[in-house]
């Protein structure tokens, strides 16, 4: 026979065993909840996804990967692809860039802490309130979107403004052009004569503060007038309707600031210029005898500039990246500012002492020692941006939606926004979760390594 272990050890292990035994049942007592929460939540609904993928929109006929297939069928969710990209690869990069950057400048600033307390407000805000704020700031109307108020103050500072945007010839009364200008007069009139210039269109409050009473026009004939053309721009309306078209009444007043010219007739080119004073009278001086057009240019009727179409398709994906971007900045900021503080001060001193730059300091130095930060800031970026869905949701105006549509949002409005088809909906989730676990196993990998 065997020889059987002492009785006394048997009996000092069981109460061992026994020990353990209640430490696991202990442990698993409290994982136990967490780890159904998160099968419910986490593992079921994507076992599920991917079941639903492989049914058609009703979910009563299996199509197998034919959901997948369409994916790189539809036009829409190509797009959608193609945007995802974009983010992918400008907003990271571009948050990277801006947080180092920023965590370098706010050592050298007095008040660093309140610099960054100031950055990092935005991350206070939610996206759907960070949304709004961007869509009333990207508005077309400057009188509304602060961005073109902004573009219209700079350009109409260095640029001249249309003076009369809705200002349109009295039709068969000596004017005739196209709307929006130029018109010309319908008779040509030789150097020593006068016309009127009769407009409509014009509100009284569209009418500048220094706009005075219109004097009727004359013939001058010889004197100083002799080689020159006169004649008054007016708004031919008289106050309560009263007066004749196509002269000028009482009370009528002239267009300042009006551009006229003077066309060689038979030959196009433009012989003289002026400009209406308050009372709208002009004087094309210097023409030679003959006969003449008198024009008054399209740049007198263009419509006054609005900015720029921020919510238009060519640059409503720039425009919600740009919302992300104020959003993310100050997270960015905060971790390479955490890593930047790690950084040995001697190695940067040494440096110093040796003559070196702070350019090259940054460049040879800094960012090397950073690099295990900027990549963890980077790959978390990532998995961000191809989550993204209430900024673009909410930015994007309904008629430019498809244009700034990212794989969160197709995913969304293929499933729910009105196509009902859960089945390819599921298999983008599907595509999209493929795509973020690769992001996600490396910062985990990172974060262990870092760890250790």
């Amino acid at each position: 026979m065997a020889p059987t272990a002492p009785a006394p050890a048997r009996a000092a292990a069981d109460p061992r065993r026994r020990a353990l035994a209640r430490k696991r049942r202990l442990a698993v007592a409290f994982v136990l909840p967490a780890l159904l929460l998160l099968g419910a939540l986490v593992v079921y609904p994507v076992f599920f996804s991917f079941g639903r993928s492989l049914f058609d929109a009703s979910g009563d006929r299996f199509v197998g990967a034919g959901n997948y297939a369409a994916i790189l069928q539809d036009p829409a969710t190509l797009k959608a692809i193609r945007n995802s990209t974009i983010w992918v690869v400008v907003a990271p990069t571009l948050l990277t860039g801006l947080g180092l950057v920023l965590a370098v400048l706010t050592e050298k600033v007095r008040w660093a802490t309140a610099f960054k307390l100031v950055l990092f407000l935005p991350m206070a805000v939610s996206f759907l309130a960070a949304g709004i704020i961007f869509r009333l700031a990207y508005e077309q109307n400057p009188d509304r979107g602060v961005l073109n108020a902004v573009a219209v103050g700079i350009h109409d500072t260095f640029e001249d403004t249309a003076a009369y945007p809705t200002a349109r010839a009295r039709e068969g009364h000596g004017l005739a052009g196209a709307p929006g200008g130029p018109y010309s007069t319908e008779r040509t009139v030789r150097p020593g004569g006068s016309v009127g210039l009769g407009l409509v269109g014009v509100g009284p409050d569209a009418l500048p503060a220094a706009a005075k009473p219109a004097p009727a026009p004359a013939d001058t004939a010889g004197g100083s007038n002799a080689d020159a053309i006169t004649g008054t721009v007016y708004l031919d309306f008289a106050p309560g309707g009263a007066g004749t078209p196509g002269t000028v009444d009482p009370g009528e007043k002239g267009l300042p600031g009006m551009k006229v010219e003077a066309v060689r007739e038979g030959e196009g080119e433009v012989a003289a210029t002026a400009t209406a004073a308050a009372d709208g009278t002009f004087r094309l001086a210097g023409l030679a005898p003959g006969d003449y057009t008198v024009r008054l240019p399209a740049a007198n009727f263009a419509a006054p500039y609005q900015g720029v179409d921020w919510l238009g398709p060519a640059l409503i994906t720039p425009a919600v990246i740009g919302a992300y971007l104020w959003v993310w900045t100050g997270f960015a900021m905060v971790l390479i500012g955490a890593g930047l503080a790690a950084i040995p001060r001697d190695a940067l001193e040494a440096a110093r002492m040796d003559g070196a730059s702070e350019g090259q300091i940054f460049r040879k130095i800094t960012v090397p020692l950073l690099a295990p930060v900027l990549t963890v800031v980077f790959v978390t970026l990532v998995i961000n941006v191809m989550k993204v869905f209430d900024l673009v949701y909410i930015i994007a105006p309904g008629p430019v939606q498809e244009e700034a549509n990212v794989l969160a949002t197709r995913m969304w409005l293929v499933s729910f926004g009105g196509g009902n088809d859960q089945g390819l909906g599921s298999a983008l989730s599907i595509v999209l979760l493929l795509l973020v676990v690769p992001a996600m196993v490396f910062n985990i990998r990172r974060f262990r390594r870092s760890g250790t």
